[in-house]
């Protein structure tokens, strides 16, 4: 029985720091804790996860092990939220993964045009030290 997710998460990128937020400021019905990915506390706890991979995309550790990523670990996040399980349960199912895999690369041309946008104002590097590679 899952009672914990970590969300490893990119603390660098803004976007990532709101989507953080948002989920942090939800009624939880499994605890979510959000660790930076590719921090010193990250690659203590996961060793065996690559940190390069941790800030590329969402990363969710459950406490009996699962690892989740991209669209299951968004999956994974709603989840655990008071009011969204029955969204990511349906979601979850084979007939709406693929939207869900949608909603999970949206996001991730969101960020990369984020990334743009702030490249070329010359903010972007400055923020996430260019770990975002979506």
């Amino acid at each position: 029985m899952i009672t914990r997710l970590t969300v490893l998460y990119d603390a660098g990128c803004g976007l990532c720091r709101t989507a953080r937020s948002w989920l942090a400021a939800r009624a939880q019905l499994v605890a979510l804790e959000f660790v930076p990915a590719g921090s010193a506390e990250a690659r203590r706890r996961y060793p065996a996860l690559d940190p390069a991979e941790t800030l590329a995309d969402i990363t969710v550790v459950a406490d009996d092990g699962g690892v989740y990523t991209g669209d299951a670990a968004w999956i994974m996040c709603l989840w655990a939220l008071d009011g969204y399980r029955g969204l990511a349960a349906r979601l979850a199912q084979p007939h709406l993964r693929p939207l869900a895999r949608r909603v999970a690369a949206s996001a991730g041309s969101l960020r990369a045009a984020r990334r743009s946008l702030d490249d070329q104002r010359n903010g972007y590097g400055q923020d996430c030290g260019g770990t975002c590679n979506i």
